[in-house]
Parts: C-alpha cells; structure tokens; sequence
C-alpha cells in the first residue's frame, strides 16, 4: 500500500511538470512566431524595398537595414532573398550570397511560410514573407528567432509544482506509515480463539474437499496430506514427516512427487485407478521450498470420455458417410463408396454383393423359401489385398445356413460376434472358410441392402484377430450406414433402368446404319450425355441420280420429351427429302413443323421445345457439287485433299421453330477425296473450354488427309471427348467421290417428236457399250414415254442422261414445271397409261424441280438382281410410242 500510494503521488508530479513543459514549449513556439513574422512583415512591405533589390548591389543597400532591423524588432535574422532563394542580407556577412536554408515554394506563389529549421545559427522559427509588386513576387524576406531565447511562465512555476509535489509525497508517506503500524499491531492482537477457529477451519476444509493433496518439503519430506489423498495413494495415518520414496508408491507417482516439477492434469496410474495430478512448487514467490499437488480421481471419467469419443465417431462416420455416399447416379460407384467409407474406420474389409438385375437398372425377382438368389460381388474394400473373400466380380450364391442369406432372405441384419464358434456359415464353402479363419477374421456383420422393400444384396462388414470384435452397439451403426447406402443405390437403378429405356428408345429412332450408296464414303459417332438423353440426331438419304443428302441436327433440352421429338424431326426430314425439296425449302418446311410441335406442347401445358438447330446438306457425285442450307447449326468443317481445313461460311438462318425468316442455300464444288464433318455442339461446346478453342482442336485433328473416316472419327473424339460429357455427340465424316465420266451419258435433243426414235437407238448402243443388254428394251420404254411425254407437255430443249450407278438411272429434264401425275386410264382414252407403265417397269421413279424447269427420273435394279415378277410388254400396246 505505501509503495502503491508514492507511486501515485510520483504520477501526479510527473504528469503536472510534463503538461508545463508542453505548455511551455507551444508558448514559446507562437511568441517566436508572432515575432518572426512581424519583423518579416514590416521588412518585406517597407518603401523601396522592390527598387533597391532591382538595384547593381541590393546587398550592400539592405544589409546595414537589415542588421538594424533585427536589432529593433529582437530577432536572431531577418534575410533578404531573391527569387532564387540566393540571400542579400544576413548576420554573419560570409552567408550572403549562398542559398537559402528553408522552404521558399509556397512563397514564390504569393503564401507566408512558417516552419521549423536547424539553421546557421541553430534550430530557430522562420517566418517566409513574399516581397511582390504589382501582384508579381519579385523576392523574399525571412525572418526567424530561436525558440530557446523566448522567455516562459514555467520558470516561475516549475518550482512551485516540484515544492507541491514534494510536500504531497511526504504526506503520502507518513499517512502509510501510520496505516501499516496499526494494521502490523492488529493481526498481531488476535487472541487464540479466532486463531483456533481459523485453523480449524482450514483443516476442515482441507479433509473435506473431493481432491487430494499433499505437501512435500524442499528435502523430500511428506509436510501434510488430507483425507482424500490417503485414499487415493493408500498412505498409512502417520504419512506426515516421512520421506516420499518410503511409503512404497507407484514408481512414476514418488517420481512425480520428489521432482517438484510442474505438471498439470498428468495422468498417473495408481493401482486400478487413473489419478489426474497438478503440481505447483511452493517457493515460487518466495515461500518456502517444496510443492503441493492435487489429486483427482479421473477413472470413470476417462471411461466415460473413452464412450464419447466412439460416439463421435461414430456420429462422424455417419456425417462422412452421408457426404460420400451417392455422389453420382452410377451403381457400381456408389457401392465402391459404401465400402471406402467404412473400411478400415469401422471394418477391416466390407464387401457389397448385389442381384445381377439390380445393375441393370431392374428390380430383383424374391427370394423363394430361405435360399438367397445369385449375387455378384461389386465393390470390395480392405486393409490388405491377399484375402481369402470373395472378389469383386465374381458371381456366387449363399447357402440358406449361411447368416447372409438368413440376413437376405429375413430382410434383417445379422452379427456374428466370433465366427471360431458359429457353425452356420462353415456350409457355404468349408475349405474357403477354414481359410478365412486362418487368415484371422473373426467377427462378422451381415446386412441386407433394402430400400422402398427392395431386396438389392447385402453388404458384409468384417473384423480380424487385430481389432475388436463386433458388439450389439455395432449393429446399429451398420444399419445406418448400409440403409443410407440402399436408397443412394436404389436411386442408381432406377436411374439406370431410365436412362437405359431414353438411351434404347433414342437409338431406336436414329439410323441403325449407313445406307449402301457411292457417293461419299462415310463414318459417324453417336455418344448421349452421360446425365441423360438429348435430342441429337444425324441422317444419311440416298437421294434419286445418286446424290446422297447428309443431315445433323439438335433439338434443344433433353430426356425422353426431347428424344422423341428428334425422332419425329428425323421422320419428317426423310419425308420431306423424298420430295427432292432444295435445302433452302426443306428447313423451311421444317421450321413450320417444330413450330406446330411447340404449340401442340404449350397446349397441353407442358414446356415449349424452343426450337431446334439443323444443318442439311445434298452432295452430287456427278459433278461434285453440294448444296448446304443450315438453322442455326454450327458451321461443317471441309477438309481439301491436301489437308486444309476451312469452315464455309454459310448463311447461319434462325433455329427451327422461330418462324419468320427465309433460309439460304449455298452450292459448293468439293473436290474428289476431300472430307465434308458435320457435327453437334456437344462436340466442341464444353464448361471448361471455349468454343472458340473447340473449333480450333477439330481444325487440327481434321489436317490429315491420310486418315479414312473412321479414324478421323476416332481421332476427333479422342482430341475433344470431355472429361464429363454433359451433351449428345453427333459426328459425320463423308468424304466424296465422282462418278466416273464413262459411268453418265447425257444428249440433248429438240423439241420434236422424230428425236424419239434416234433417242432410244442411242441409248440402246450406251447400254451395248456398258455390257447391260439385257437392260435395253425395258429402258428404250422407259425413255420413249419420258421424252414423248416431255415434247407433249413442254416447250424447249430436252436434256436426257443415262447414269450407270448401283440402279440404272434415267432422267429427262425440260423447262416445264408442271410435274405428271400417275393416273388409271379408262378403256376408251388415248394416252394416260404411259407413267403407268413406267412406274411399272421402273423400281422407283418421281420428279424433281431445278431452277430452269424439272427432272423425271427412273431408277431401274442392274440386270441380273431384280427379283420382281417379270412384266411382258410389247410396243404394239402403246400407240404414243
């Protein structure tokens, strides 16, 4: 206490005597100042000043002035300065001349300048005053004082506060001198009753606490111990005085005691006890030598912390469990989860058995009596790989003693403590078994995997001879683990079983092959998203005159809605190619009918398809030329023979579905042996890549002329396939081919009927020099009816050509674009019969539009594989030939 009050009577003084100093040093600071800058002012503004300073010798002028100044107005300098801060006053004569020590800018700008310096004369206050005229600073005055020379008040009162300081600090201890007398002679007053009592008090204390504790002297001697700590330490009554490593305690106790050591919460065995021990040595602050420690019984609470830790465990395999398990829709790897999740944090080794249907997505058929149908192990996950289990993969089936099928068949876990005693499932396989007890498993927890009343499999959790066996309480937790699991693998199968109906149902509606053609030589990849089916869709369509039309197509969104509208667009696409429409035209009729589709979908208030992207393309191998329209499509890719990659700028056309806008076609000539790739977004759209970058890869994969098309299939998948496709892949690579000129025979012939006749002579000797004899009459009749019927109905040339290909073709054109129409012919007309007999003779014919009028064409099977009854038909019966 007397310490504590001359400290604060110390404060006080220190405190009072710093706030003057302050005080003092900031009135000394504005009296500098003050003054400073009078004398600067009253320099600066004083008449002729500007003159003199403009004058041959400014400084012998102004530094008489100037001295006289500062001894008037009591100022260490007043300096006088040009612009340039060069002085041309100042006390000691050998500064004139020099520059100026101090900040000027602010000055030449028109401002007063005061700061603080060391300058010549030591650290002083300046004052900077701009000497202007006519509003211009022509120069400088600066005038500065040291701050030390200005007089203060604290030099009166300094000694007044240190006297009052003094004074109070010798009051402050006479007051504490007096307080610790009195309260020194009050304790020693107490009498032997409250000291008794106090005494006793303690002592009851001491005893009556649930802790233990013992004193020990410096010299390793037992100074006091209580009730508690006898207990414990199981020391006899006369403890007190007898040194530590005499009363026979546990070695690492008596170490613990006798090293006066500090220790907090050490666990010390003691017999069957766990005692918690803190030590504290007792000379610390000055006390005497020795230490105390406290005893604390903390066996069942080690038990107890023991039970919790496993139930956090537990509680934290469970959570991870939770987090793990059924990360994807995929059987198999949420199986592998299962198992990887619980071994080795609560088994050595966990299998995952399951019914073969159960991966194909289907519900497994019920067990029958007490035998367990056939299951496939599909996951297995273990300490070590040299077991004698089952491996995944393999097929087997439990005998009905086994605990896995009572657990299956029963739908009920079943736990197996100590499989050394547990006969019921030796019958399974004897010598397996036997190894599996050598191997030293030996306990074992079976659960059926069920969910929504499924039965799927079971899952077994093992334990070896290195861990403890499997206990009631395991029971639970294998339950809960193997429950989540089922509806996580549930899950799988139905989605499985879903995706697989989508995937069949969207390979069913896409072409099951490449139709036989010689036109292009082609190859194609379909791959569906692996989250579900989209509405991707490609298409190859022998066209009449050996053309062939190529078609890509996306409909937007996916699952089963959008897989059934790609069929019903792919539908419509060969039905409105069989017209022989131009592409321009065909997706404009596309586009009305996606159109129709949306507002037949809205009407039944389902969601929009919002259009569809499509790109179609027709290749003629008679003069290499192809005509492309597109919807919104990405642009195809045409590789040149010598391996340049280009992407043709087509007219990109709204997606299908819009309506409003016209298409455009555009005709390019294709080199013999050059590539021609079609594909979908998903091809080179993806999350992590930029589509420009896509587009970029395919252009370098495509550069390899060498490649046939089913390995620049290949090679583009392998260059752009994603990580996780999240799209459909639809990829086309056709690569042409020209007929050969010798294969197309082409006349042109007027508009006259006598042409008819030297027509079917030439024809007759075209097909003489093509060794198709056989093929003459039916086609002189053919052609006879074709150009009759194209002199009767129109007016110009007529353009007949003959094309030798997998069918015999033969087309007339004529600028007319009235297209005919097959008809029965009454008894008594003329003509009417003549199609008749073409669509008779012929295996297919029709009519195609080109710019300049149409094309009749008839395609007739080489000879020698046309298996159609034979039709007899004589020349005589046609009066128009």
């Amino acid at each position: 206490m007397f310490v504590l009050q001359v400290l604060i009577v110390l404060l006080l003084v220190v405190a009072a005597v710093t706030a003057l100093l302050l005080q003092s040093r900031s009135d000394r600071f504005q009296a500098a100042r003050d003054r400073s800058l009078a004398a600067a002012e009253s320099f600066a503004h004083s008449p002729g000043l500007v003159q003199t300073m403009r004058g041959p010798d400014p400084s012998a002028v102004l530094q008489p002035l100037a001295e006289a100044a500062r001894r008037e107005s009591k100022v260490d300098f007043i300096v006088v300065m040009n612009r340039d801060g060069i002085r041309y006053t100042h006390p000691a004569p050998e500064e004139i001349g020099r520059k100026f020590v101090g900040t000027i800018e602010p000055s030449l700008s028109g401002h007063v300048t005061v700061e603080d310096v060391s300058g010549p004369l030591g650290e002083e206050l300046q004052v900077v005053v701009p000497v202007t005229d006519n509003g211009r600073v022509v120069g400088m005055v600066s005038s500065g004082l040291k701050v030390s020379s200005v007089s203060s008040a604290v030099d009166r009162q300094l000694p007044v506060v240190l006297g009052a300081g003094a004074a109070a600090l010798a009051l402050a201890t006479g007051s504490t001198a007096l307080v610790t007398r009195r309260l020194r002679r009050q304790t020693h007053g107490l009498g032997p009753i409250e000291m008794t009592r106090m005494y006793e008090h303690h002592d009851a204390v001491l005893h009556a606490v649930r802790e233990g504790v013992v004193i020990v002297s410096g010299d390793g001697r037992v100074l006091l111990v209580n009730d508690e700590a006898r207990r414990l330490l199981d020391l006899p009554a006369d403890v007190e005085g007898r040194p530590v490593n005499a009363l026979g305690l546990a070695p690492q106790m008596a170490e613990l005691l006798e090293s006066r050591r500090v220790a907090t919460d050490e666990v010390v065995p003691v017999g069957e006890l766990l005692l918690a021990v803190n030590q504290r040595p007792t000379d610390r602050r000055g006390g005497p030598p020795g230490s105390v420690a406290t005893l604390r019984d903390s066996t069942e609470l080690r038990a107890l912390a023991g039970r919790a830790e496993v139930a956090r465990g537990r509680l934290r395999l469970l959570y991870d469990a939770s987090v793990s398990i059924g990360t994807t829709l995929d059987v198999q790897r949420t199986a592998d989860e299962l198992a990887e999740v619980a071994s080795p944090r609560f088994a050595d080794y966990v299998s995952v058995d399951l019914a073969e249907p159960v991966l194909r997505g289907e519900e497994p058929r019920t067990a029958v009596g007490s035998e367990a149908p056939e299951l496939r192990r599909v996951a297995f996950s273990g300490v070590r790989d040299d077991h004698p289990l089952y491996r995944a993969g393999e097929v087997h089936r439990f005998a009905s003693s086994t605990p896995q099928a009572k657990g299956f068949v029963s739908g009920h876990a079943v736990l197996v403590p100590d499989l050394r005693v547990s006969a019921g499932w030796r019958t399974q396989d004897p010598q397996r078994t036997q190894a599996i007890l050598d191997y030293g498993f030996r306990s074992l927890i079976t659960v059926p995997l069920k969910a929504r009343g499924v039965l799927m499999g079971i899952v077994n959790f093992w334990r070896t001879q290195d861990s403890e066996p499997f206990e009631e309480d395991d029971l639970s937790l294998a339950e809960e683990l193997t429950a989540r699991a089922a509806v996580c693998i549930d899950n799988a199968r139905r989605f499985t079983r879903e995706h697989a109906m989508a995937v069949t149902l969207q390979h069913s509606l896409l072409p099951r092959g490449v139709p036989e053609q010689n036109a292009l030589d082609i190859a194609y990849r379909y791959l569906p998203a692996q989250a579900g089916v989209g509405g991707d869709w490609f298409d190859v369509i022998p066209l009449p005159g050996a053309r062939v039309a190529l078609v890509v197509g996306d409909v937007v969104g996916h699952g089963l809605h959008a897989a059934a509208t790609m069929g019903r667009l792919r539908t419509a696409v060969q039905n409105f190619s069989s017209l022989d429409l131009p592409p321009d035209e065909l997706l404009g009729h596309l586009d009305e009918l996606v159109g129709r589709i949306d507002q037949e979908t809205g009407a039944e208030g389902e969601a929009a398809i919002a259009g569809a992207t499509c790109l179609y393309a027709v290749y003629d191998p008679s003069d290499g030329t192809c005509a492309l329209a597109r919807a919104g499509h990405p642009l195809p890719a045409l590789v040149h023979p010598d391996g340049v990659v280009e992407f043709p700028e087509l007219p990109a056309g709204p997606p299908l579905g819009l309506g409003g806008l016209p298409f455009e076609a555009v005709e390019l000539r294709l080199p013999e042996g050059s590539s021609l790739a079609l594909y979908t977004d998903g091809l080179i759209e993806d999350r992590q890549r930029d589509i420009d970058v896509g587009l970029e890869i395919l252009s370098r994969t495509l550069a390899h002329p060498g490649r046939s098309p089913q390995e620049t299939c290949d090679a583009v998948l392998d260059a752009l396939m994603p990580a996780r496709q999240t799209d459909d892949i639809a990829l086309v690579i056709a690569r042409t081919r020209i007929l050969e000129t010798e294969r197309v025979a082409t006349w042109e012939l007027p508009s006259d009927p006598a042409v008819v006749a030297g027509a079917r002579a030439d024809v007759t000797r075209q097909l003489t020099r093509w060794g198709l004899e056989e093929a003459v009459f039916t086609t002189e009749l053919i052609l006879s009816e074709l150009i009759t019927n194209a002199i009767r109905h129109a007016s110009g040339p007529i353009r007949v050509r003959l094309l030798r290909d997998r069918a015999l073709i033969c087309e007339v054109s004529d600028t007319s674009s009235t297209s005919p129409h097959l008809r029965y012919a009454a008894a008594e007309d003329e003509g009417g019969r003549g199609l008749f007999l073409v669509a008779q003779l012929a295996e297919r014919w029709g009519t195609r539009y080109i710019p300049g009028g149409k094309v009749i064409w008839a395609e007739q099977q080489m000879p020698g594989t046309d298996d159609r009854p034979g039709v007899s038909v004589s020349l005589d019966d046609w009066p128009e030939l």
